[in-house]
């Protein structure tokens, strides 16, 4: 991004939400715009869901119904990102082309009615496309109100299943292959008499079974959605002026998108964190796991903020978030007083440099008239409307000391998109006997839901990103690696993380991780392969267990300054593991399982490998994070939670200065001792080191270390 894109998004945490003034049964412009004004809203998001708005009728345009929108934002000080309008097609495209309906299986079209019902791969789709962006952009990419683009939204819902879609992949296997004498022997086609003679004999993924198939498909199909959506940025750049940046935004839980692939194309992430609001933001919480599109748990929601950072390992935009309740009728959760801005803190904490909400008005007809907006139906402001206004003041009134933070990172936490495709096909896990189709996040989030509980703060990173970097390096600035899962790696990415640990990294090895190649082949190595010797284990058998099994520490676990809390537990899986010379931290009490340690830890060169051979319960995943983090990186200089219901985060803004975030997310207020002298940066009250804060129910204090002002 320019110079000039950046000082919109570092002046101030832009602040706003989608605003569709389109959909409103009284246009009632005027009064919003004096209305977001009063709430301190520096932007809102516009025109990404109104195709048939924008394009009435095959060829006929109406581009100037937004004008007004965006006078009237420029008027009141607001900017605008704008919206290209592809994810909903109008229903005159669907009528003259059919066939860009998505087919979840094959012949079988999925139906108009809904969005994203397009295969946007197709040609005649991209076509239209491509004219209704280009009138859009062109007509105001100078007007002064905008400030940058969302192409598309929320891409990658869909599976493509369409016979063009199958064609292509076809090609794509042949580019990649070259040979079906090569797909034979990569995919291991000999199984089943799955041998191809010609490309002509590779069967439709409806009824695939292979493993190998299954990864292609789907990495197939994120490439789809990557190229669809760098297609549209580059459109849009064509327009665009420099102070303009591009976006999309995320969800992260679509089927197609590979998000650190996804945003190379993009100027910055973007994405949607909902989540669970009310008694699930509560602290202390063992509640079980429960992530779907929306999260539950206060952990998960600094999980998912720290995806996004992960995305481009950059700050992001937050383009979507809970203003009331968000789902269908059945599901009311409009937050406590105190909850939104607790949340947005906390999303700026881990390097969030917007904060939009969906959306300004409750919609008053359509499949979300519940999702409830900034205003309710009554479009008069109420309470939401008086939380969402205070915090406009206090990001005001902490300007730019708050923006393109670099959050604090006491451990890295590996998520691979292509691990994740293959366990949701060939799932390890079970539930309830049933396959856990989310086997690879069960894993994920137990390591981070563990580093959260035990008051770390963690790093999302990818594969591909370390690749890129020495791991030398890398261990330098990150001491903590977590590598669980990770059963789609290349050789090269098994040696990077040896390499890592050699280097003086602590690596942390999970379940799975080194037991399949890039194509899903089970590895001939012993396991974890490349790692067993680092590790000092191996393993050749696994099993997956009915109910959780209870540890107790290993022979070696005083040694190393480890202790388990009481009833932990080992959960779902456990490795047959073998330990050779590594010492034993965690051993599984249980007349079996018993013989093989749940977990050990070795010294390999200048570093540590720890391997974890279950999916730990809460307690047990927190003490081993706990225990990695001081091993790895000594203490925290005392900012850490002193009571259960706190969360305190650290990042860097670009001045260099630390700043501090404390939350308290109960209802009993809870005090905290300042371990250094800080400044609040909403009201410029300072605080000496020893000095003590009371938070209040559901309440945050944002600090920067030191005097007031900066020289």
């Amino acid at each position: 991004m320019s110079k000039d894109t950046m000082q919109h998004l570092t002046d101030r945490i832009l602040f706003g939400a989608a605003y569709y003034y389109e959909y409103q049964p009284t246009r009632g412009l005027a009064e919003d715009m004096r209305l977001m004004a009063e709430a301190g809203f520096s932007v809102i998001r516009v025109g990404e869901s109104v195709w048939s708005t924008w394009e009435p009728e095959n060829g006929r345009f109406d581009l100037d119904w937004l004008q007004p929108v965006l006078d009237a934002a420029h008027e009141h000080g607001i900017r605008v990102i704008l919206g290209t309008p592809t994810y909903a097609v109008p229903l005159w495209l669907a009528r003259l082309y059919p066939e860009v309906n998505v087919q979840r299986r094959s012949g079988q079209p999925m139906g108009w009615g809904a969005r994203q019902e397009i295969d946007y791969s197709h040609p005649a789709f991209l076509f239209h496309a491509e004219r209704v962006i280009r009138r859009i952009v062109a007509r105001y990419a100078e007007h002064p109100a905008v400030i940058g683009y969302q192409v598309d939204n929320e891409p990658g819902n869909e599976i493509f299943a369409n016979p063009q879609v199958f064609q292509r992949f076809v090609d794509w296997l042949r580019t990649r292959y070259g040979s079906v004498e090569s797909l034979n022997a990569e995919w291991g086609l000999t199984y089943w008499s799955h041998r191809l003679s010609t490309w002509a004999d590779l069967w439709t993924p409806d009824g695939n079974a292979q493993p190998q198939y299954s990864l292609a498909w789907r990495t197939f199909q994120a490439e789809l959605t990557t190229t669809f959506i760098t297609w549209q940025a580059d459109i849009v750049r064509e327009y665009a002026r420099d102070d303009q940046f591009v976006t999309t935004c995320i969800s992260y839980e679509r089927k197609t998108v590979s998000d650190e692939l996804l945003t190379v194309g993009l100027d910055i992430t973007a994405g949607n964190p909902y989540y669970r609001m009310q008694d699930k933001l509560a602290l202390p919480s063992a509640e079980p796991y429960d992530q779907h599109w929306t999260t539950t748990g206060t952990w998960a929601l600094y999980a998912t903020a720290d995806r996004m950072y992960g995305s481009k390992q950059a700050p992001f935009l937050v383009t979507e978030t809970d203003a009331q309740a968000i789902g269908f009728p059945w599901s009311n959760e409009p937050g406590y007083d105190g909850q939104w801005r607790q949340v947005a803190w906390a999303l700026v904490s881990r390097g969030a440099t917007m904060i939009e909400y969906w959306h300004w008005h409750t919609l008053h007809a359509g499949t979300e008239t519940y999702w409830g907006g900034v205003l309710p139906h009554s479009l008069k402001p109420g309470r939401v409307y008086a939380q969402i206004a205070a915090l406009g003041a206090e990001f005001a009134a902490a300007g730019d000391r708050v923006t393109e933070l670099t959050p604090d990172s006491d451990v890295a936490i590996l998520f691979s998109n292509p691990s994740k495709w293959a366990l949701e096909g060939y799932p390890n896990l079970s539930d309830a006997g049933a396959p856990e189709r989310r086997s690879f996040q069960t894993v994920f989030d137990a390591f981070a839901r563990g580093a959260f509980d035990a008051g770390l703060q963690a790093n999302t990173v990818h594969p591909s990103q370390l690749a890129a970097v020495d791991p030398a390096e890398f261990a330098r600035t990150r001491p903590v690696l977590v590598a669980a899962a990770f059963t789609i790696a290349t050789d090269d990415d098994l040696r990077w993380l040896e390499a890592y640990a050699a280097a003086g990294g602590h690596l942390v090895v999970g379940i799975r991780t080194g037991y399949e190649d890039h194509e899903a082949r089970a590895r001939v190595e012993r396991k974890p392969a490349f790692l067993a010797e680092a590790a000092g284990v191996f393993y050749d058998e696994f099993s997956n267990l009915e109910k959780p099994l209870p540890v107790r520490e290993g022979a070696d676990a005083a040694a190393h300054g480890f202790s388990l809390a009481p009833g932990s537990t080992a959960a779902l899986w456990a490795d047959g593991v073998v330990a050779g010379d590594a010492d034993v931290l965690v051993s599984y009490e249980h007349p079996h399982f018993g013989r093989f340690p749940a977990v050990t830890t070795r010294r390999h060169g200048a570093g540590r490998v720890t391997y974890v051979g279950t999916v730990p319960d809460l307690p047990l995943a927190t003490a081993l994070m706990d225990w990695a983090a001081r091993v790895g990186a000594g203490e925290s200089g005392g900012w850490r939670p002193t009571a259960p219901s706190q969360t305190v985060t650290g990042a860097t803004n670009r001045a260099g200065e630390r700043i501090r975030f404390v939350h308290n997310w109960a209802w009993e207020e809870s005090v905290f001792e300042l371990p250094a002298a800080v400044t609040d940066v909403v009201d410029g009250t300072a605080f000496a080191a020893g000095d003590t804060v009371t938070l209040g129910a559901w309440d945050v204090r944002v600090f920067a270390e030191g005097t007031p002002g900066r020289e």
